[in-house]
């Protein structure tokens, strides 16, 4: 488009009116116009399969995720390893006589106990490495003002009433 504003004097009328044509007319000219929506017009096969269309895979997996992904099937596997383990122990200590069972049992647990001690002391060392540490540096005049006012009041005797003002 060339507009160009003649400096100096305002247009008339009739020359707005013919120049606002002309700028329109330029903006909706036929080779600037385009599609806004597309159909498709070949046809379907009549019958059978219809032939296949090649379609891109955009998916973008990052590689932090899948790392997780893998870490948690492992995570998984190994729990249902050692649940089955823990069922198989309990079902054999379920035929043990209650007074060697005492025992029994304290000698058993004692390393899922510590099994369990050691996942603790992970998840606190992942968490901890997880936390970032974030150092503010803050310039300019600080002021402190600890000048506190309070007036309080009471009023009752039996159903009292207490306004404190603090400023």
């Amino acid at each position: 488009m060339d507009f160009q504003p003649t400096p100096g004097r305002p247009m008339s009328d009739s020359e707005a009116a013919a120049e606002a044509k002309r700028i329109i007319a330029e903006a909706c000219r036929p080779e600037r116009q385009f599609a806004t929506s597309f159909r498709d017009e070949t046809e379907s096969p009549a019958y059978g399969d219809a032939p296949p269309v090649k379609q891109d895979d955009k998916r973008i997996v990052p590689a932090w995720a899948a790392g997780i992904a893998v870490a948690s099937i492992g995570v998984g596997a190994g729990s249902t390893g050692l649940g089955c383990a823990a069922w198989l122990m309990f079902k054999g200590l379920s035929l043990v006589s209650v007074p060697g069972l005492e025992r029994f049992a304290l000698i058993v647990i004692a390393p899922f106990a510590g099994l369990a001690m050691v996942a603790t002391a992970v998840g606190t060392a992942i968490a901890k490495v997880k936390e970032g540490s974030t150092t503010n540096v803050f310039e300019g005049p600080v002021t402190h003002n600890t000048e506190i006012n309070n007036n309080s009041s009471t009023r009752g005797m039996f159903f009292a009433r207490t306004r404190n003002d603090v400023r």
